[in-house]
């Protein structure tokens, strides 16, 4: 029996806490993101009826565009001459989404904003005079593509600095797949949060490839900054978490990177929820051929 009893009993010095020396506070871990946003439904009120009628006219557009958008497609809903306080009521109705994108230009800057619902995106240009807006359903808006990979600072050149370690070959592999890349091949990716790598190689590699004109920030579950450099189709995608501090640290190279692109069936799943709100708000939908 006392055989058996001692085999029943845990053996000392081993399981959870075991290894930990007195004063010892376990393993320090990284905090990892939290706070994930989700999806609220907003009916406005609407107490002007003429207004009413334009802006479920606006949505009942977007929810159209939603059921007939397939892959590859954009589509634009015609917003031009809409009174701002129209418009206004359109955007409280959609809401501000995960994506925000800012694209700097000669002359002015776009801002665009994803909106609650997945796949639609509203645009803002900003120029001369009054800013002009406009309506896209897409998985990501081209516009912020156009100007993506030009250049804002001058790319630095000259001979390699001192203290490089993997600096030369992962700027040699990087080039090569961006020369090579076509659109639709799956993207190529490096990780300098795996890779050995010196501070003096990453501010080389940044150097060497520029900075473009794109801007992106997804904050679906914590926060992802998307950059655009200014070589074609090379990107730096770098997650942090909620406390902003940067877990990974990567270059993509691909036309856009999926983290801050809607899904297919995110789009579907938006024309159904913009189809509830319609129905709330009782605004008739557009007959769908």
């Amino acid at each position: 029996m006392s055989s058996l009893i001692g085999m029943t009993r845990p053996p000392v010095g081993f399981g959870p806490g075991s290894q930990a020396e007195e004063g010892d506070d376990g393993l320090d871990y990284l905090p990892m993101p939290s706070g994930m946003r989700v999806y609220e439904p907003h009916l406005p009120e609407i107490p002007d009826p003429d207004r009413a009628a334009v802006a479920g006219g606006v949505l009942s557009q977007i929810h159209r565009a939603l059921v007939r958008w397939r892959p590859g497609e954009e589509l634009r809903i015609a917003v031009e001459g809409l009174y701002a306080r129209t418009f206004a009521l359109v955007g409280e109705a959609l809401g501000e989404g995960e994506v925000a994108v800012k694209v700097d230009r000669a002359g002015g800057r776009l801002e665009i904003q994803e909106a609650a619902l997945a796949g639609v995106w509203r645009v803002r240009a900003f120029g001369d005079g009054e800013p002009r807006e406009s309506l896209l359903v897409g998985a990501f808006p081209r516009v912020a593509l156009n100007r993506a990979f030009i250049p804002m600072n001058p790319i630095e050149a000259g001979a390699p600095p001192d203290g490089l370690m993997n600096g030369l070959p992962i700027l040699t592999e990087l080039l090569d797949r961006s020369a090579g890349w076509r659109r639709g091949e799956a993207p190529h990716a490096v990780n300098f949060s795996l890779l050995p790598h010196t501070p003096e190689d990453l501010a080389f590699v940044e150097g060497r490839l520029g900075q473009g004109a794109t801007t992106i920030l997804s904050r679906g579950y914590g926060n992802c900054r998307v950059t655009a450099s200014a070589t074609p189709n090379v990107w730096w995608v770098r997650y942090y978490n909620s406390v902003d501090t940067l877990i990974l640290d990567t270059v993509e190279i691909v036309d856009v990177p999926a983290v801050v692109c809607a899904a297919a069936e995110d789009i579907a799943d938006s024309a159904e929820r913009l189809a509830e709100i319609l129905d709330a708000l009782k605004i008739e939908r557009e007959e769908i051929q």
